[in-house]
């Protein structure tokens, strides 16, 4: 059995469950600005992007001019809500802190997200996960953000630069990203990675990219992390050693 070099987790909707706490805080500094944002416009429009990402692009389709420095004022306000919003009692999704342990006893383990580096490491710290995670690629760390390949491409290169993961170009086809979204897929894809979909946000017919698509993390082991690099994940793609 052929294990990953490397999995390489999102963080808000995958470990986390803080994806309606972005949304509700996104909102409301939002609609402070006179930019109205749906729950359906959130989930179906915004989710994969950054904070940055989603007030530049709300901006843009509701045709509002924002300058820059009103734009980071927006994220800044944003990102003074969530402190207190991620201290809530059971942030970490069910299974979630046994799947990540269980990975990464046999497995590097990195986060590429689009949360800010103190809200990741917040929760971590919370959960007793910080020292599973070998790297962390958040918000603001990569020049584009997802659904560009930069943050797992980062992640990977990262661990590369650690000696956790071979040095060669074919590294990042040997390797896992765990995404809810869409958005975060494309990111994984482009950068070169298999990728496992998990339905915490989206039904999984969202997911037609995925080499495996599933409902928890509980469901992810070794053994399907294995199928899915030698290609016998839900895609039936032959692996890249086939």
């Amino acid at each position: 059995m052929s294990l990953p070099f490397a999995v390489v987790f999102d963080f808000d909707g995958v470990i986390a469950d803080t994806e309606p706490l972005h949304m509700r805080a996104i909102q409301q500094v939002l609609g402070d600005a006179g930019l109205p944002m749906t729950r359906a416009d959130y989930y179906e429009r915004y989710l994969g992007y950054d904070d940055a990402g989603v007030v530049a692009k709300v901006a843009e389709d509701q045709r509002v001019a924002l300058s820059s420095t009103a734009q980071s004022e927006l994220v800044a306000r944003k990102a003074a809500l969530m402190p207190s919003l991620l201290a809530q009692p059971g942030i970490v999704f069910p299974g979630a802190a046994a799947c990540v342990r269980r990975l990464a006893a046999d497995v590097p383990l990195a986060i590429a997200s689009g949360a800010l580096r103190p809200e990741i490491e917040l929760v971590l710290a919370a959960s007793g996960l910080r020292a599973c995670f070998q790297e962390i690629v958040a918000a603001g760390e990569t020049p584009r953000s997802k659904p560009a390949p930069d943050p797992y491409a980062r992640a990977i290169a990262l661990l590369q630069e650690r000696g956790l993961v071979p040095r060669d170009n074919g590294a990042s086809a040997w390797s896992v990203a765990i995404e809810d979204s869409h958005w975060g897929l494309v990111s994984a894809r482009a950068a070169g990675l298999r990728a496992i979909a998990v339905t915490t946000s989206y039904e999984a017919a969202a997911f037609p990219e995925a080499d495996l698509v599933v409902s928890s993390l509980d469901e992810i082991d070794t053994a399907r992390l294995a199928a899915v690099v030698a290609g016998a994940g839900r895609s039936g793609r032959r692996g890249p050693h086939a």
